[in-house]
């Protein structure tokens, strides 16, 4: 994008000129006076690969964290229903006799097997021994940037947290600190809501280690059978991942104990978060034929030589990159001295608050610039952020409409590389889509219908004809 400034007609509640133009960016943050009550006041943060929503408590912070290759299940089998094409001249017949009732159940026996759900990864749970109440909090995410900071004071002693997830290190990075000397005191554990395990990996590192399973049922439907499987008796399914915490301290001392990582008496520690899977491709067996993760960990974790503030400054260098690319003002962006939960409850009172409209434009480059990067996965349902084992729509991709409204904001908003996971999807789609148009209708070139996921399903799943048995996704 050239620096020529363009006036636009932008809608926003009433018509406003805009200008668009290419130079760093300020007062765009989330911020609030007290922690997420619940997974939806989290803040996100992500490199495009790892996720991370970010609670803020003060005693005890939660960080949910998602990797953005552990689905369930394994390669997709493109001929789940040999019987499907028969039904075609049937249900043909039957609409245009315009007995429709007949149609539809007719093309419920047409359809083929549900996509796979997106996996949480896990929880980072930090809990902090200090004495008194927490006061002066704060918590914010700054979207210029893509950090995160939370801090308080506690028996005069102030508390801080930082947080990015780096894309150029492809890990996550959180420094903790202590204004009085020795007087951080942690504890920092795994847990999982999938088959996993956490173990002790040195005197300063743990890992949780486990399998995603063969297949996940969506949330929406209800089954009598088991809705999430671990047993497969192919072995090619449910694929492995390994997240890795290490802990580097300047003073005081590291343990490993039964909960995970103990630190003592510090004043400034720094954790390094490692994450990868055995995912190596839409048709891989990410058994057999799966990535090495705990190698991929290892590699990663090797950034931990770094100095906290040259990995900083490499994550900004990378984010503002595609972020500075473009600002936008309205009406001089009003500034406010409210928190963002508040400025939203004035907003919806009516109050005029350009300067929130400006911070939501650019939330929603945020959120897909920290869920789509070149050489990885598109950003589904929920970009990369979620703590369900059965998401909402399985998480997936759907062809319908939703994974179109994701990417809509990629060229007009000047992050063209961001589209490059979606095509490299759409590629595949065109590989099983041919046998899914050979299978269910006997046709040449390919199809894919409403739904999809990281195996690349082109088969209409089960459900209502009105939207399973929609063959337009490509």
């Amino acid at each position: 994008m050239n620096s020529s400034r363009l006036k636009l007609i932008f809608f926003v509640g009433i018509l406003s000129f805009l200008t668009i133009t290419v130079h760093s960016q300020q007062d765009l943050k989330l911020w609030y006076k007290q922690p997420a009550r619940n997974w939806n006041e989290a803040l996100p943060v992500g490199n495009g690969r790892i996720g991370a929503m970010v609670f803020g408590g003060a005693a005890e912070e939660l960080i949910q964290l998602n990797e953005e290759t552990l689905w369930s299940g394994g390669p997709t089998n493109t001929n789940p229903n040999p019987l499907a094409p028969t039904y075609l001249p049937k249900i043909r017949k039957a609409l245009f006799e315009e007995n429709y009732v007949l149609a539809e159940e007719l093309a419920k026996k047409m359809q083929g097997l549900f996509s796979e759900s997106y996996e949480p990864l896990g929880d980072l749970v930090i809990k902090q021994d200090f004495t008194g109440e927490a006061t002066d909090y704060y918590r914010d995410l700054n979207i210029s940037n893509a950090t995160s900071t939370t801090r308080f004071k506690a028996n005069g002693t102030e508390f801080k947290r930082e947080l990015f997830v780096s894309a150029p290190d492809q890990i996550l990075v959180i420094r903790l600190t202590a204004s009085q000397k020795g007087a951080l005191n942690f504890t920092v554990s795994t847990q999982s809501q999938l088959a996993a395990k956490q173990v002790p990996i040195s005197s300063n590192e743990i890992a949780l280690r486990g399998r995603a399973p063969v297949h996940t049922d969506p949330s929406y439907m209800n089954t009598m059978e088991i809705p999430v499987v671990y047993n497969d008796p192919t072995g090619c399914r449910g694929m492995r991942f390994d997240l890795r915490v290490k802990a580097i301290n300047k003073d005081g001392s590291i343990s490993t104990v039964e909960s995970g990582l103990k630190i003592s008496n510090a004043t400034e520690v720094i954790l390094y978060v490692a994450a990868a899977t055995s995912f190596n491709g839409f048709d891989k067996c990410p058994n057999s034929e799966g990535r090495d993760e705990r190698k991929l960990v290892e590699h990663y974790l090797a950034s931990g030589t770094k100095d906290f503030e040259t990995l900083k400054q490499q994550h900004i260098a990378d984010y503002q990159k595609y972020f500075n690319r473009v600002t936008l003002e309205i009406n001089n962006n009003e500034k406010s001295d409210l928190p963002t939960d508040e400025r939203l409850t004035q907003y919806t009172k009516g109050s005029a608050d350009s300067g929130l409209e400006v911070l939501y434009f650019q939330f929603g480059r945020y959120l897909l610039i920290s869920s789509s990067r070149p050489g990885g996965i598109p950003a589904n349902l929920q970009g990369i952020w979620n703590r369900e084992l059965r998401p909402p729509w399985s998480s997936n991709y759907t062809t319908n409409i939703n994974t179109e409204m994701n990417y809509w904001m990629v060229e007009m908003c000047n992050l063209s590389e961001l589209h490059l996971p979606l095509i490299e999807l759409i590629k595949n789609l065109s590989v099983t889509g041919k046998e899914t148009a050979k299978n269910f209708y006997n046709a040449s070139g390919w199809t894919t219908h409403h739904n999809t996921d990281i195996w690349a399903i082109s088969n209409p799943v089960s459900g209502s004809p009105s939207w399973a048995n929609w063959p337009m996704g490509g």
